[in-house]
């Protein structure tokens, strides 16, 4: 189960917000806040907020909000806000103010499986690593069938 949380025209580039975004991808929701809490950047308050935003809304659907980690975070290029700048002679000079479109997935961590030692010895033995055995097998009864 997934909680999720999108916030459209943030006026900052995209460019910007990506970084912030790239810090909290993977981690879990007290440690986000944490790390955003700390940052002098000014998309991290805002990401502090969406991350918030998608607890509660993971509440809402009934998941334990304790454990949740950050496991989707992406930044897409919004609109572009065309305006443009006076200059000498009567000349205009184009500025661009992007906007950004921001997602956040939350999601319960999933247990991983530990692996026996057989099935890592299943995986690690393909159909070219199980054939080799068998020639060097044929490669020894021909010795012994020459003495």
């Amino acid at each position: 189960m997934q909680a999720t949380a999108k916030l459209s025209g943030y006026r900052q580039a995209p460019r910007k917000v990506r970084l912030i975004a790239g810090l909290i991808r993977g981690k879990s929701v007290e440690i986000a806040l944490v790390e955003l809490n700390h940052r002098a950047k000014r998309a991290a308050p805002v990401f502090a907020k969406l991350i918030m935003s998608a607890v509660a809304n993971a509440k809402a659907l009934g998941m334990p909000t304790d454990k949740l980690i950050v496991s989707e975070v992406r930044v897409d290029k919004g609109a572009v806000l065309k305006r443009s700048r006076p200059r000498a002679q009567g000349r205009a000079f184009p500025i661009h103010k992007h906007t950004s479109h921001i997602m956040l997935t939350l999601t319960e961590p999933v247990a991983k499986k530990v692996a026996t030692k057989v099935e890592k010895a299943e995986k690690k033995a393909t159909p070219e690593t199980k054939a080799k055995p068998v020639a060097k097998k044929a490669v020894a009864k021909k010795k012994t069938a020459a003495k």
